[in-house]
Order: C-alpha cells, then sequence, then structure tokens
C-alpha cells in the first residue's frame, strides 16, 4: 500500500508539514500585524492632515496663544493683587501609544485678606467670559474649587493654596509638542526695575538682580507683566523692613506683604522659605 492513501484517512503530517491549526495561528498573526501597521499610519495622517477634533491632535504650538489669553484674563478677573507665574512645560505624557507629548501649564497667584478666598474663586468665575462656562463648586473634602473651560480644550481650575492665597491654574492636558511653545516675551522697564531693587534693599538681598518678567495678552489690549526677582532670605519681619519703602501698602497677611507703586503693584510672596518680590502691571480699563 505504499503511495496509496486509503480512502476516509487523512493526509499525513510529518515534520516538515505544519498543520492546519499551525497554518491558521500564523495567517491570524499577520493578519494582526497588518492591521496594527495600517492603524498607525492611518493615525498619523489623520494628525497630520485632518482638522482637530480633539485635544491629542492639538500640539503645545497650537494651545500656547490660547492659554496665554486664558492667562490674561485671569489676571483682569482676579483684580489688583494677582501675580502671574512663569509657564511650566512638563514632558513625558502619551499622547497616543506611539507618540509622546507633554502639558502647558500657566498660573496666576492671587493674595487676598485672610477668609475672602471663596468670594475670590467667585469674582473670578463671575468675571470671566460666559462661554467658558466658570463655576465654582464647594466640598467638604477639597473646599471652594473653580472649574472652567477657556476653550480648544484648555481647562481652567482655581483652589485656595493656603490661608489669603488663591492659585488659579490654565492647562493644556497632555498634547503633541510641535514646534514647541514660545512664551510671550518682552524686557523689564526702568519703573519695573527701580520698584524691584528698591525693595530687595528693604529687604536686605543683594542688588542689581535681574529680573525675570513674565506676561500674558489682556483680553481687550494691552499686556498684563509680573517683573520677579530670585527668592531672598526673609528678615524677621518683613512687613516692618518693606514699610519704609511701602507709600501705599494694599495688604498685609502671613502669605503676602503688598504696595502700590505708581500704576504697579509690588507684592512680596512670603508663603515660601524665601521672599519673591514682584511687580505687577495689570491690563489698561
Amino acid at each position: 500500500m505504499n503511495g496509496v492513501q486509503a480512502a476516509g484517512q487523512a493526509p499525513p503530517t510529518g515534520p516538515g508539514q505544519p498543520t492546519p491549526s499551525r497554518r491558521w495561528w500564523r495567517w491570524l498573526l499577520a493578519a494582526t500585524v497588518a492591521w496594527a501597521v495600517l492603524l498607525a499610519a492611518l493615525t498619523w495622517v489623520s494628525v497630520r492632515d485632518d482638522p482637530p477634533t480633539v485635544r491629542e491632535q492639538r500640539s503645545l504650538t497650537e494651545a500656547g496663544p490660547v492659554v496665554d489669553r486664558a492667562a490674561g484674563a485671569l489676571v483682569v478677573a482676579a483684580g489688583d493683587t494677582a501675580v502671574l507665574t512663569p509657564p511650566e512645560i512638563e514632558r513625558g505624557c502619551r499622547v497616543t501609544p506611539f507618540a509622546d507629548g507633554a502639558t502647558l501649564t500657566r498660573g496666576v497667584d492671587v493674595f487676598v485678606p485672610v477668609g475672602l478666598e471663596r468670594s475670590l474663586l467667585q469674582r473670578v468665575a463671575d468675571r470671566l467670559p460666559e462661554s467658558w462656562r466658570a463655576g465654582v463648586r464647594v466640598t467638604s473634602e477639597d473646599g471652594p474649587r473653580l472649574r472652567a473651560d477657556a476653550g480648544e480644550f484648555v481647562t481652567v481650575s482655581g483652589e485656595v493654596e493656603a490661608d489669603g492665597l488663591v492659585r488659579l491654574t490654565v492647562d493644556t492636558g497632555c498634547r503633541p509638542v510641535g514646534d514647541g511653545y514660545a512664551a510671550p516675551a518682552v524686557g523689564a522697564d526702568d519703573e519695573e526695575t527701580q520698584a524691584l531693587a528698591a525693595a530687595l534693599r528693604a529687604l536686605g538681598g543683594p542688588p542689581g538682580s535681574t529680573p525675570e518678567l513674565v506676561v500674558a495678552p489682556c483680553p481687550t489690549r494691552g499686556t498684563a507683566r509680573t517683573a520677579r526677582s530670585a527668592g531672598v532670605p526673609a528678615p524677621p519681619s518683613p512687613a516692618d523692613a518693606l514699610a519704609p519703602v511701602a507709600r501705599l501698602p494694599m495688604l498685609n497677611t502671613a502669605q503676602a506683604y503688598a504696595y502700590r507703586h505708581g500704576a504697579a503693584m509690588v507684592v512680596a510672596d512670603l508663603s515660601g522659605d524665601q521672599v519673591v518680590v514682584t511687580v505687577n502691571t495689570g491690563c489698561p480699563a
């Protein structure tokens, strides 16, 4: 019977012949790999060519101006003691399984008399554009929290950081980096430099330090500005040390001492281990 296959018998499967189950798994694996490659290619083409419809398709380059404008709107809503903090970019998040991303945040610190933190958050919410749908919610665990939507998937939040200190934050969430984020930049003017130098001398800090300038576009015209000094060791009583240069004191709390200097507001931030002095110019009326 050599070479003859009896009726009803399956053909032999020798060592060199794959079984039907092996062939099936090979086809399944090949199809899965092909589908993954096709899906990745379609995702890349969509992100490159299609109009953005979700946050993950808008890069930091595109979201940056929205964040900057939101920071300026928060300065207007918060009032005189609003201090712009430097923009921060945090890398390492994942936009998709195939792409890394980064998050851009901008902040505004607002110093108020102790006990008025919730009122400040509500005032900010009331002054923000109606399209932002801003509101303040109070919970027993977290206290008052502000939430708003600045558009283009940029979120705004606010919370009480400490007694007398409210922190407002603008956040892009994880995005493709694109060409990166370029912060608005202009030089400090003479009035800001002089006001900072006078405050630092009063606090016993080193003279002649170059301030860091943080700016944000105003909603209508002009630019909100914060000229920021490096931190200096705090004297025993910062308020007493600054009193000789504070012609018009506006705030004196454990978190901050603030006073007028012409059209600007000088704020000594006492909330950290060192005193950071800022000269802040809000948006024109």
